[in-house]
């Protein structure tokens, strides 16, 4: 008889090794190796697992009907849009965050707006049936089929799916299930592995919604290994800080929509309320001739976001001057800084630097760049810019100012929010027609950085 062995399996990529390694040899991230115990498998010598024709299920693609398609509304617009249009049907979906950012709060509330004909299975490892009922209740959450099922036990859960056939199933959360026939305690990689796979089969099998819950580890990423990512359709992630307001939803995958939209909500006393005008929130409490202060404008998915870029640039009381960004790349910052000093003639050599983006929103997008060089060099000079002026475009090694694309949606959005001078790279300006009948708002097209910065600061 086999006794049962023990391996040490990666909590990032899944890999098993004989022996603890201070740094995983597949994917090279240290500290992740997980001792687990791995039960022997029982095998009957000589038996084989033999297919008929008739269990293989082939289909033409060409008599495929993509119109068969169904999708839910959840009677969110933010996350209608972040999902692509709607939760299709049978697919399996994976929302993370910190603690307390409003993840099970937001799959609590969309109980409430769903179809009432849609029966839906609430399974919770972490709260009792009466906290989710007073929580039902605070959110104003009504819904007939509506059932709630306190359970870990995955078998259990399996057969309540498999007999009821709920429409959407929501389990809150995946790190707290357990396969009872595996020796691995909850949360672990292989138990994590095993139960997704678990709902994957459901999911596709009985044509069900599943969508679960998952913690995060301290470096933010989904706890267990990276292979739960790659299982589900969709992976959703709330970003912000839970002490804040304003929560921000974003797919890193999905399979039926788009990675680049995002979902803005606010937190109050009767749960998430989405954020239909993201720009004039991102945009309130503006502080007026300032310093160090410029408007960008990123896209988000096909959206149009404007947001303020702060900047604060000081004296070094030390030998190195120190560089700090919030909300924007750390090494785009200082690439920006050297083409200030190098083609523009700038110097912050002596001098510290802080950029933050207001709102909690991540500036990925090289468009942000011209905003964050005007707002350092506003700040270096102590020069308010005019709150009327907004900037866009990716800043190049040469100091030039390089094409953005959505160039009119921006100027749209601008100018629907009331500014009257917008700075674009000057390939932009001249593939515009007509810009000074299409639009009242005054545009400039800049070739070099140093030629944006004169024209924000007017010198």
């Amino acid at each position: 008889m086999k006794k049962s062995t023990n391996v040490f399996v990666c909590s990032e990529c899944g890999y098993e090794s004989a022996k603890w390694n201070g740094i995983c040899p597949s994917c090279g991230q240290g500290n992740t190796m997980v001792e687990e115990i791995r039960e022997p498998v029982s095998k009957k010598s000589g038996s084989k697992v033999r297919f008929s024709p008739s269990d293989v299920s082939q289909i033409c693609v060409n008599s495929i009907d993509i119109n068969e398609e169904v999708r839910y509304h959840t009677g969110f617009n933010e996350l209608d849009r972040v999902f692509g249009g709607g939760i299709v049907k049978g697919s399996l979906s994976l929302l993370g965050g910190t603690p307390g950012i409003g993840k099970s709060t937001l799959l609590l509330q969309i109980c409430k707006f769903l179809d009432k004909n849609l029966k839906i299975l609430y399974v919770s490892g972490e709260e009792s049936k009466r906290q989710i009922k007073m929580r039902a209740s605070r959110l104003g959450v009504e819904n007939e089929n509506l059932y709630v099922m306190t359970e870990t036990n995955l078998n259990k859960i399996a057969a309540e799916i498999e007999f009821t056939n709920p429409d959407i199933v929501i389990i809150d959360s995946v790190q707290t299930m357990n396969n009872p026939e595996s020796s691995s305690f909850p949360g672990s990689v292989s138990q994590v592995k095993e139960c997704t796979n678990t709902f994957l089969k459901l999911a596709k099998s009985l044509d069900i919604t599943i969508l679960l819950i998952g913690h995060v580890n301290k470096d933010g990423a989904i706890a267990g290994p990276k292979v739960l990512e790659h299982m589900v359709d969709a992976v959703l992630y709330f970003e912000g800080d839970a002490q804040t307001s304003y929560r921000i939803l974003r797919a890193v995958k999905n399979r039926h929509g788009s990675t680049n939209e995002i979902g803005v909500f606010r937190m109050d006393s009767v749960g998430l309320q989405e954020v239909e005008n993201p720009s004039m929130m991102l945009l309130a409490g503006k502080p007026q001739n300032a310093s160090g202060i410029c408007v960008a404008c990123v896209m988000e998915g096909s959206r149009p976001i404007l947001t303020e870029v702060q900047s604060l640039v000081t004296a070094t009381s030390f030998g190195n001057p120190r560089r700090m960004a919030t909300g924007f790349d750390y090494n785009r910052m200082a690439l920006i800084l050297a083409v200030l000093e190098k083609r523009a003639g700038y110097f912050f050599s002596a001098m510290d630097a802080y950029i933050n983006v207001v709102g909690g929103l991540k500036l990925e997008e090289p468009a942000a760049d011209l905003s964050v060089a005007i707002a350092l060099v506003s700040a270096l000079k102590d020069i308010a810019i005019d709150d009327r002026i907004i900037a866009f475009g990716e800043v190049g090694l040469a100091g030039e100012i390089r094409a953005v694309s959505n160039c009119e949606l921006r100027i749209t959005e601008a100018e629907r929010l009331g500014f009257e001078k917008c700075i674009i790279p000057h390939y932009n300006f001249v593939t515009l027609k007509n810009p000074e009948k299409k639009y009242k708002i005054e545009i400039i097209g800049a070739k070099t950085i140093r030629q944006a910065v004169a024209e924000a600061l007017n010198q």
